[in-house]
């Protein structure tokens, strides 16, 4: 074995000598005080000899050791499953009452016969070890189970540094074979028996120790290698692992196919170390010779029973398990900083109590898993569920249609596996989000709304080859344009005046687009941002016209908790997936607390409510609502992407939010509507295919349906009067006016104007000859006003009344005369026009008939 270099290792044969009475002047310092602990080395304060520990501890604190912690989850009748255990180093610190005294007492023969008798320096093995260390310059032999403990503590100290030099030197010290390392030992052990009972000592021994690989403690070395606990070890068995302390590579049981401590062979090394030790217990009187005998003679027989760790064991249920561990890492609550919660982490211990509730994540994994597949040919599919608590912020279930890798650089497109997280950010699970399509639009209507806009107000929704300039307020120069862009409808929607109400039950792109051109972009940004939305990746979010309509890439958790902030009126709690946790000691240790804030106002959240319930009912959500059951008032929007690439469904009631997504992974263009998936995989079921599009409606449905049943649901709060009407606003009066004059106009007062080209009119070319509605009536802020220019296609009628027939036919020269009579009693009258038809003043064509009406005196007598 090689042997670090020590510079006291080689003396000169005076030095050797000197070093020789050196070292035992110190030696028998400790010694003496070891044997007298009570008197310890209060009077040796001058002796030069022990200078050397003046500025060491007095005694070294037993700390909490790195041991596994448990995560659970909630089922229905309120008790606590577990969901996953994790750890560094595999132990489970227990108390003396539980450990069987055939360990103690094979422990304390083996290793330190006179264990209860010194005062942590074994006399006669030290004087061994200091010759051994003078003669050969390294620290052997004569350890007592105290510095044992003392040693392990050191290098536990260094276990949870996370700086890996700093690991690497605290651990060389730890372990260094050198004369001043192992005095030091000897010092602290000293203080460690002053400061414990021995009780206390030998417990916190058996807990420290390594029996190999990552198994540390008494404890989890009986389940390891022999299915047990350390209560109920056998005489043979509790042998067997302290021989393993000895030297753990040696003696371990888990190495089958050794050769020289292998099956094959009974464990030979094992049995050779075990039978000393049982020796060693008859020797002091800790067995009889009949238990000796039996022991002795029974094979060595173990049981290995792998530990399970990590978050793959928690199934379905692995991704939340995933996000819970990145919680404990990085979450400032267990710790001020990186380093200080990467060793409270790896300490564990904890018992971490979820938010998790297993009604809900049971049938988001069995509706998960009879929709999506986790592989498909020639598309990476991707499936996501997760659901919120309405007014806490627990995450009540999250899976995805893969299988658990904790190796996040082991997605391979295509496989079952994969280490991302597709429902949070990057920091949290590694995924950099997806586009959440139109579910995004509720954003828009937020701001629509909260600038004083109203439901039923209309917007110009015609597609256009150029939208224009867009209000934005966080760019240089407060506008933005974005010539060629060109949305379309998704649908074969073409009205060209819809409301912000028919636009968000139909979730109709222009119609946002059209409201979003009324609005400030940056402010529809800073709304979302507002519900507790960012970009998966960290970036900030992007404000663009397309981003209206749902292009940024964000965490589907992300979006569940927006809608949890709707439907509880406008307030948005952030994601928390610990409800409580105990440490190593039961006690109850603080976890993060989710943070409420007011995203909007209640009276616009109402409005959103009263929109997005209408989705559901009569709009692109009905299939999810007709589907749920028990019903409960609720809210919901739906989302496709481009090329029908992803699709969403998300929506809420007033106690649960949801939010479900097929998408895809690695960004191919899969068009759903022409994809099928086998509906059914369970054993014995009919399989038919269906369309991936509708995947959406049938997982959302099954999760609410769970939810509906165990949390209930209330009614939201109704929209005001001025949030569902839109103000009323008087046409003006444009006869007349050019069509430029008419255009400003009618934008001014909030009219969108329709240009309804020319129509047959008296007026000058190109003039306004009418609008629809007329002038001087009162229509909805916003809705579509059409004008129409003149083509002076008609002339006035004249008025020709009085006239004598002739006069009047004179003007009446550009139409074609039509006479009747009436009769008359006044002479005067005789012989001229009492009214024509059309009337004086109307307009018509040149050549059109008049019929003019001219008076006849009626005969008399008559």
């Amino acid at each position: 074995m090689n042997r670090k270099p020590n510079t006291g290792r080689h003396f000169e044969a005076l030095g050797g000598v000197l070093g020789f009475v050196g070292m035992s002047v110190v030696a028998g310092v400790l010694v003496a005080a070891a044997v007298t602990p009570a008197l310890g080395l209060s009077g040796l304060a001058a002796t030069n000899a022990i200078n050397v520990f003046e500025n060491l501890p007095d005694y070294l604190k037993i700390d909490q050791l790195s041991q596994k912690s448990n995560i659970y989850a909630t089922t229905g009748d309120g008790t606590q499953t577990l969901l996953a255990s994790f750890y560094d180093q595999n132990r489970v610190e227990v108390g003396s009452d539980a450990i069987n005294q055939f360990v103690k007492d094979a422990a304390t023969s083996a290793e330190d016969p006179r264990f209860y008798e010194h005062g942590g320096i074994d006399l006669q093995g030290t004087v061994t070890g200091i010759v051994t260390t003078v003669a050969t310059g390294d620290a052997r032999g004569g350890s007592s189970i105290t510095q044992q403990y003392v040693k392990n503590v050191l290098v536990q100290k260094c276990e949870v540094l996370t700086d890996a030099q700093k690991k690497s030197d605290c651990y060389d010290a730890a372990i260094a074979k050198t004369p001043d390392r192992k005095l030091k030992e000897m010092r602290l052990a000293i203080g460690v028996e002053k400061k414990y009972a021995k009780d206390d000592i030998l417990r916190s021994y058996l807990n420290i120790t390594g029996f190999g690989g990552t198994v540390y403690g008494i404890e989890s070395a009986a389940e390891y290698y022999f299915g047990s606990t350390a209560a109920t070890l056998t005489l043979p068995q509790a042998a067997s692992l302290v021989a393993i302390v000895n030297n753990p590579v040696k003696f371990q049981l888990d190495q089958p196919d050794s050769a020289t401590n292998g099956a094959a062979n009974g464990y030979a090394a094992n049995k050779d170390r075990r039978d000393y030790i049982l020796d060693e217990m008859l020797k002091y009187g800790k067995i009889n010779q009949a238990d000796h005998d039996a022991a002795i003679a029974s094979a060595i027989e173990p049981s290995i029973h792998e530990p399970s760790t990590g978050c793959q064991t928690a199934g379905g249920s692995a991704y939340f398990c995933d996000l819970v561990v990145n919680t404990l890492q990085n979450d400032p609550t267990f710790g001020a900083d990186d380093t200080t919660r990467m060793a409270n982490f790896r300490r564990g211990g904890y018992n971490v109590y979820t938010t998790l509730d297993l009604d809900l994540q049971i049938a988001a994994e069995t509706t998960m898993k009879a929709n999506v597949p986790d592989t498909y040919p020639g598309w990476d599919v991707g499936g996501v569920i997760v659901s919120v608590g309405v007014g806490t912020g627990k995450v009540l279930a999250m899976t995805q249609n893969k299988d658990y890798s904790q190796d996040r650089d082991v997605p391979i497109t295509g496989s079952n596996l994969t280490g991302i997280n597709y429902s949070t950010n990057v920091d949290q699970g590694g995924s950099h989000g997806f586009q959440p399509g139109s579910t995004y639009k509720v954003f828009t209507l937020a701001e629509w709304l909260t600038e004083g806009h109203s439901l039923n107000e209309r917007v110009d929704s015609r597609r256009k080859s150029n939208w224009g300039t867009f209000r934005d307020s966080c760019a240089t120069g407060g506008t933005v344009s974005f010539p060629g862009y060109n949305p379309k409808n998704d649908s074969s929607e073409g009205g060209t005046n819809y409301s912000a109400l028919q636009s968000t039950i139909n979730s109709i792109n222009t119609g946002f687009i059209g409201m979003a051109k009324k609005l400030d972009l940056c402010g529809i940004r800073k709304t979302a941002e507002a519900f507790g939305v960012t970009r998966a990746d960290g970036t900030p979010l992007e404000q663009g016209a397309s981003a209206v309509l749902g292009t940024n890439e964000v965490a589907p958790l992300s979006m569940a908790v927006a809608f949890a902030g709707i439907a509880n009126k406008g307030t948005t709690c952030s994601p928390i997936v610990i409800d409580h946790m105990t440490g190593s000691d039961g006690a109850a240790l603080g976890v993060p607390q989710t943070e409420c804030h007011q995203s909007v106002d209640p009276v616009v959240a109402a409005g959103m409510t009263t929109a997005m319930q209408q989705v559901m009912t009569g709009g692109t959500a009905t299939a999810s609502y007709s589907a749920t059951k028990p019903r409960v008032p609720m809210i919901g929007k739906t989302g496709t992407t481009d090329g029908n690439k992803d699709t969403w469904m998300s929506g809420a009631s007033t106690k649960v939010a949801t939010v479900v997504g097929v998408m895809s992974v690695t960004g191919h263009d899969t068009d759903q509507r022409t994809t099928y998936f086998d509906s059914l995989r369970s054993p014995g079921a009919l399989r038919s295919t269906v369309q991936a599009a509708t995947a959406r409606h049938r997982m959302w449905p099954e999760v609410m349906s769970v939810a509906n049943a165990k949390y209930g649901g209330d009614a939201f709060p109704a929209a005001s009067g001025s949030i569902v009407n839109a103000v009323q606003v008087p046409i003006p009066d444009l006869r007349g006016k050019s069509l430029t004059q008419a255009q400003s106009a009618l934008e001014s007062a909030g009219f969108l104007f329709v240009n309804g080209g020319s129509i047959d009119s008296e007026l000058q070319t190109g003039v306004v000859a009418n609008t629809d509605p007329a002038g001087g009536t009162s229509e909805a802020r916003g809705a579509a006003v059409t004008v129409h220019t003149s083509n002076a296609a008609l002339v006035i009628v004249p008025d020709v009344s009085g006239k004598r027939e002739a006069e009047a036919r004179a003007a009446l020269s550009n139409f074609t005369v039509v006479k009747n009579e009436t009769i008359v009693t006044d002479p005067a009258v005789t012989g001229t026009v009492v009214t024509t038809s059309p009337a004086a003043g109307s307009a018509v064509h040149p050549g059109d008939a008049v019929t003019i009406v001219v008076g006849r005196l009626a005969p008399a007598g008559g």
